[in-house]
């Protein structure tokens, strides 16, 4: 009687087991995990790190939102920066531009996650910074406005804050995600990456049609990364 008692409970957590494994469809509520990747560009290279903290949603976890942390180291040779601000960016008139001969950009910001489970092993997803500050030496760079050239000061932009398209500060980076689990701890992941910065110049350099001291940049990079889930 005690070995068929044994026998019937081991039977029931199986089934258990058994029956919540199937209602998540193998995948956990909750994830945790540090990635750590490399982006390539044009004149442009970035390591990003950071800690993500995901919840999977629905019956089978299948709809992913997190949060996170994230470092970006970023560099660049002749990087060219246009006019920042909403109402200068995005017509060549009103735009002038910043050269940087050696871009240096290390920025911590806030993340958002969104993704989809395809399976246990193969998620897809964007994230995206929200807010934190950058920081970098200041260094000479050149500004060119109507054909003429002057030589100015500029560092990183010190505040990130994500408020929509042209109407962004500072330096923010974006993932468009796959990640591959290729073990109980180990991913793979690869992404198209788009990513802003921007300098600060140590006066209003542009002054038509509009006094401006800020500078972005637009880059688009491959991104390769390894995932250690937690």
């Amino acid at each position: 009687m005690r070995k068929l008692l044994i026998l019937f409970s081991i039977g029931l957590l199986t089934l258990s087991v058994s029956a919540q494994e199937k209602e998540g469809n193998g995948i956990p509520a909750k994830s945790r995990f540090v990635d750590v990747s490399a982006g390539f560009g044009q004149d442009i290279f970035t390591v990003p790190v950071g800690y993500f903290y995901n919840w999977q949603l629905g019956k089978k976890h299948r709809f992913i939102i997190g949060t996170g942390l994230r470092l970006s180291g970023i560099w660049g040779n002749n990087l060219t920066y246009t006019s920042a601000p909403a109402s200068l960016a995005g017509e060549s008139a009103s735009e002038d531009t910043l050269t940087v001969p050696k871009a240096g950009v290390y920025a911590a910001n806030l993340i958002l996650n969104l993704g989809y489970n395809f399976s246990p092993r193969l998620q897809a997803g964007f994230n995206i910074d929200a807010i934190g500050f950058s920081f970098g030496p200041e260094q000479s760079a050149i500004f060119q406005s109507n054909g003429i050239n002057q030589t100015v000061m500029a560092k990183p932009t010190s505040f990130n804050w994500l408020l929509v398209g042209n109407n962004d500060k500072g330096s923010l980076n974006s993932e468009f995600y796959l990640r591959y689990r290729v073990g109980k701890n180990l991913g793979l992941k690869a992404a198209y990456q788009y990513l802003f910065t921007e300098y600060t110049t140590d006066r209003d350099v542009q002054t038509i049609p509009d006094s401006n001291d800020r500078f972005r940049n637009k880059s688009s990079l491959f991104n390769i990364g390894v995932t250690w889930f937690l």
